[in-house]
């Protein structure tokens, strides 16, 4: 019997550990993962994540990361934060599923335009030169 609850808070705390360290990374973002794409056009999307979710009162982590059935319908209480968007997405599009890059800017630029707030020209979120780690310049 010891063993078995060993084993257990073994397991709950390895799964709290793993979705701690995916919500720390997303925190240090500075920038989109550029990495699925092998030649891209442009600059990776400045995306500071704490930075955008406290000026946008964004609190809910599925606003953006989404999840859809099979179906395509959005599963409202679910979310993919433990997950990149490449996991999901691929290059090109793919039946209802639209590839990669069309996934960013309808997730992304969508929001802003639905809002009337944040960028949506090209050169407003993907710069060649990053802003300095501590906001000046941005």
């Amino acid at each position: 019997m010891k063993k078995a609850a060993v084993i257990l808070v073994l397991v709950v705390l390895t799964g709290f550990a793993l979705l701690l360290a995916s919500v720390v990374a997303q925190e240090d973002m500075v920038v989109v993962d550029p990495s699925p794409f092998e030649n891209p056009q442009r600059a990776p999307s400045v995306f500071r994540h704490e930075e955008h979710n406290f000026a946008a009162d964004i609190w809910d982590c599925n606003v953006c990361h989404h999840v859809y059935d099979e179906q395509g319908n959005l599963i409202e209480d679910e979310s993919s934060e433990d997950m990149r968007c490449a996991d999901c997405h691929g290059l090109q599009d793919e039946g209802n599923q639209p590839g990669l890059m069309k996934a960013f800017h309808r997730n992304c630029k969508g929001c802003h335009l639905e809002k009337a707030k944040g960028p949506v020209l090209c050169g407003e979120c993907h710069r060649w030169r990053q802003p300095a780690e501590d906001g000046a310049g941005s």
